[in-house]
């Protein structure tokens, strides 16, 4: 491949819409991200999450909080997401930001979700975003690859769009 040209002594808007393409395709062939190294989870519970069968399943991690309106809504259509598929072919993790695991244990129970949820702990969120909004869905590739963060509330056709993670990648 060709390398990124020098930049001119001044960069006029030509020249900069010139090398944009150059730029680009360096940038593409960039590294991809390391994988993720997954902490121990710990449920509200206090119990571990086993994390040890996830190599080779894409993962979509929802950071969250019990006192986020929106948080709830998005969390719905992540469930309904959790429910119609199979664990083996993509996972959801719910990553809950208090700090009170009984707390959390009521709420889920309450709302009846049926993906599994962590406590942050200090621990995951730093691996995906330095972004503290609130809800934040990442994606996690069959690599172990953080893909993207996607900040919000997401509607329930792109959060079900989700699902694509699923499918075996067109090689």
């Amino acid at each position: 491949m060709k390398p990124a040209p020098p930049p001119p002594a001044a960069w006029s808007r030509r020249s900069w819409l010139r090398a944009l393409p150059a730029f680009a395709a360096t940038a593409a062939t960039a590294a991809a991200p390391h994988p993720v190294v997954w902490p121990i989870l710990f449920g509200p519970d206090g119990r571990p999450i086993d994390t040890a069968g996830w190599q080779g399943v894409p993962v979509v991690v929802v950071f969250w909080a019990t006192y986020c309106a929106f948080c709830e809504r998005h969390n719905a259509r992540i469930d309904k997401l959790h429910r119609t598929l199979d664990p083996a072919r993509l996972r959801i993790l719910g990553v809950a930001m208090d700090r009170d695991g009984a707390a959390v244990q009521q709420y889920v129970r309450r709302h009846d979700y049926r993906f599994p949820v962590v406590l942050e702990g200090g621990q995951l969120r730093a691996r995906f975003t330095p972004r503290r909004v609130i809800p934040m869905t990442c994606t996690v590739d069959a690599e172990g690859r953080p893909r993207q963060c996607i900040p919000g509330e997401m509607a329930e056709d792109d959060v079900m769009e989700l699902a694509r993670l699923a499918l075996p990648a067109a090689r």
